[in-house]
């Protein structure tokens, strides 16, 4: 039955263990690092406004803190407004003048909350997430390889090395984990798992599909083996129950002891939510960087498995919506009937939509008639089969994602650096081929269809030919992340309306913000700097070839040229999207009834408006 495994044996004495990446130097240097991070992500927010050091170097720069206190640092300033601080080179003053080295952003907290406006509750939780991050990024640093065994890896093993969010300081968070839950269940413990799986009556559950999954067994036909199936049906026979009643799902084992049976209690009571029997031969499972998907590395041909996980981590509970994920099967039918309808996308772009094509949602008997509770309570329980990438790659060709390009080793070696020297081109030429890559079906899709995909670096992957080259873009968690112009467009009516009904819409002048704080801000910011410091490609000249790459794009489709200026990418200014902002000062910690979305405080220089 569905047991999530004891730590000791109940009638022992329970031992405590010390991690061993929980020692003084790896702290140290993860709190630098994190620290440095932390101050350049609050300047470029502006909830930090540190200002040029009087009589000191061009790149020198100090902050005020509270009672007194001073923090400088040096500092490059790069794209949109952005900091790029040396961690090396923070230190802290006193009032008394006495001066020290400093790297403990968790004091940090504690001597800047004044200026930083934050109030008790705020600060409090802060510091937990805070440190939780700190120990997930001592993990990584004390299991960390270099970047040409990185670049020896799967697409699945890969994703457990990355360190989380570029851009968010509390990326690795996970409010609800204690440290045996993420020892065992965060991607960077990178340990193979098997889901249990339960049954649910379908009072309560509700399955979707597309047209080739168009009922329950013939998703389980490719997902189960037909000894398990029959084991699930008997198990539900045994108890004088019509298996026909009932739908299939994995759940996070987590997810069951934490929230299906204190939640669902009544539920369980009744027999709508059944335990199945455990399956000795079951798949196994890697989580990836999102935590709550789990690629299947046993049978790579089955389907990614997206399960809801009520921890809160990166601004937002990682649950399931319900209505999204009924509609997740529809809205993938319908952007894959855009891709599969126009040559460009199809056969020039080959590009990759990772389909969402199977799920089920389970409504709690309670929290789904009541719309003024909190959003996480409508999001507890359900499944989302995503299409396996490894079924699109063709023979040589090999996928990672873009955030892995972002990626350092111990000894300082970009991922990319690595990427590029096996290459054999020059980094400019690599460059050109990686924006050939990634820009036109982005491109496309906004201009002709009015159209975008949050591109980040976890939701872009880059697929790369036998000589790590990239070649062509794959996209995945396009149906939480698709947003439609709020004009509509003659190419929208083909638009099914269960699929209008759950798109997000957008003004078309907002919409280019998906694609600059997805993979400009989001991705290529931090990029470029490494591109500059390790393969002496000037950022402006990095910038030069990203907008040439979009310029190409227009020249290709003069046709679309009222479509350029709707969807305007090369304004002087863009809008500042802020993402720790809104944990500090807008939503903190509370609950609402909505997901909150991206801050957004005046605006930045944008490097692609000048020639």
């Amino acid at each position: 039955m569905l047991n999530v495994p004891a730590d000791h044996d109940s009638g022992k004495p329970s031992a405590l263990h010390s991690p061993p990446e929980l020692n003084r130097q790896a702290w140290e240097h993860a709190a630098r690092r994190l620290l440095a991070k932390l101050l350049g992500e609050f300047a470029h927010e502006e909830i930090l406004k540190p200002q040029a050091e009087p009589g000191a170097a061009e790149d020198s720069y100090a902050l005020g803190l509270d009672e007194g206190a001073r923090l400088s640092f040096r500092a490059r300033r790069i794209a949109y407004g952005s900091w790029r601080v040396d961690p090396a080179t923070i230190t802290l003053r006193e009032a008394d003048g006495s001066h020290s080295p400093f790297g403990d952003p968790l004091t940090f907290l504690m001597r800047a909350h004044h200026t930083l406006g934050l109030d008790g509750a705020t600060l409090g939780h802060l510091i937990r997430e805070l440190s939780a991050t700190l120990a997930a990024d001592a993990r990584l640093d004390h299991t960390a390889l270099a970047a040409a065994d990185l670049a020896d890896l799967g697409y699945a093993e890969l994703e457990g090395h990355q360190t989380g969010h570029p851009w968010l300081i509390l990326n690795k968070g996970r409010l609800g984990f204690s440290a045996t839950d993420t020892a065992r269940w965060a991607p960077e413990a990178r340990t193979t798992v098997t889901l249990p799986w339960m049954a649910v009556h379908t009072r309560l559950a509700t399955y979707r599909g597309v047209a080739d999954l168009d009922t329950p067994e013939r998703l389980y036909v490719r997902e189960l083996d037909a000894a398990v199936r029959g084991t699930f049906d008997d198990a539900l026979r045994a108890r004088g129950l019509n298996p026909e009643q009932y739908l299939y799902l994995p759940v996070h084992p987590w997810q069951w002891d934490e929230v299906v049976l204190p939640l669902f209690a009544p539920s369980v009571a009744a027999g709508d939510i059944i335990p199945l029997p455990a399956d000795a031969d079951a798949d196994t499972r890697l989580p990836q960087q999102s935590i709550r998907t789990f690629l299947n590395v046993s049978r790579p041909d089955r389907h990614t498995v997206k399960l809801p996980l009520s921890i809160l981590n990166t601004l937002v509970w990682r649950g399931l919506p319900t209505e999204r994920t009924l509609a997740a099967p529809a809205v993938t039918a319908w952007v894959h009937s855009l891709r599969d309808g126009d040559s460009f996308l199809r056969d020039d772009c080959r590009v990759v939509l990772l389909g969402e094509v199977a799920s089920v949602a389970v409504e709690h008997p309670l929290y789904g008639a009541l719309p003024e509770v909190p959003y996480q309570y409508k999001e507890l329980l359900g499944a989302i089969w995503r299409e396996p990438l490894g079924r699109y790659l063709a023979p040589g060709e090999r996928a990672r994602t873009l955030a892995s390009l972002l990626h350092t080793d111990p000894q300082g070696r970009a991922f990319t650096t690595e990427l590029v020297a096996r290459s054999g081109l020059t980094p400019e030429v690599w460059l050109r081929r990686l924006f050939a890559a990634l820009l036109p079906p982005l491109l496309h899709f906004l201009y002709r269809y009015g159209t975008v995909f949050s591109p980040h670096g976890e939701n872009a992957i880059v697929v790369f030919d036998d000589a790590d080259v990239p070649v062509r873009l794959a996209v995945k968690d396009f149906v939480d992340d698709v947003n439609v112009s709020a004009d509509p467009l003659p190419e929208h009516e083909t638009m099914p309306d269960d699929v209008r009904d759950v798109l997000l819409t957008e003004p078309p002048a907002f919409l280019t913000q998906f694609i600059h704080s997805g993979l400009f801000v989001g991705v290529f910011r931090y990029l470029a700097p490494l591109c500059e410091e390790q393969l002496d490609v000037p950022e402006a000249e990095f910038w030069a070839l990203v907008r040439a790459e979009i310029l190409r794009h227009q020249a290709r489709f003069p046709e679309l040229k009222d479509r350029f200026e709707t969807f305007d990418l090369l304004t002087p200014h863009i809008e500042r999207l802020c993402l720790n902002r809104n944990r500090l000062h807008l939503d903190g910690y509370r609950d609402r009834p909505q997901r909150p979305h991206a801050a957004v405080h005046g605006t930045v220089p944008n490097p692609l408006h000048q020639p």
